[in-house]
């Protein structure tokens, strides 16, 4: 089931630890953007995933991501589908099946989230 949440653009899912994965078709489209060649893009941006299977973005000092300025996403054209589908793909995998305690704990990124907030004032809480 889809839930109707529109992003805020709040970029607290910009700013949130861990691994933005990146597809080589993901890749592909990010150095094209940015007018580089692939391996340009990928020793720039790129690091080893933390579970060693694969490519994610690289974070900027303070842990936002590279790719944010300010509040402005500079890939948003081609962001990744990871970026794209947060956070209604865990609204959708979440919601009705998790209690909201649960929710709170294990996905705090969603409670940073301004559209999900929206979403919450807005949708009673699924059963603890």
């Amino acid at each position: 089931m889809s839930h109707p949440i529109e992003c805020q653009r709040c970029t607290a899912c910009c700013r949130w630890p861990g691994d933005v994965v990146l597809s080589p078709a993901e890749i592909t489209a990010i150095a094209a953007h940015q007018k580089i060649s692939e391996d340009e893009f990928i020793q720039q941006f790129t690091r080893l995933r933390r579970d060693r299977r694969g490519l994610a973005l690289v974070e900027q000092a303070d842990g936002a991501c590279v790719f944010l300025d300010g509040n402005r996403c500079v890939i948003q054209a081609v962001k990744p589908q990871q970026c794209r589908e947060f956070p209604r793909r865990w609204v959708d995998e979440l919601w009705g099946r998790v209690p909201l305690a649960k929710m709170r704990q294990e996905y705090p990124m969603l409670f940073a989230c301004a559209a999900f907030k929206k979403f919450l004032g807005t949708h009673s809480p699924p059963p603890d």
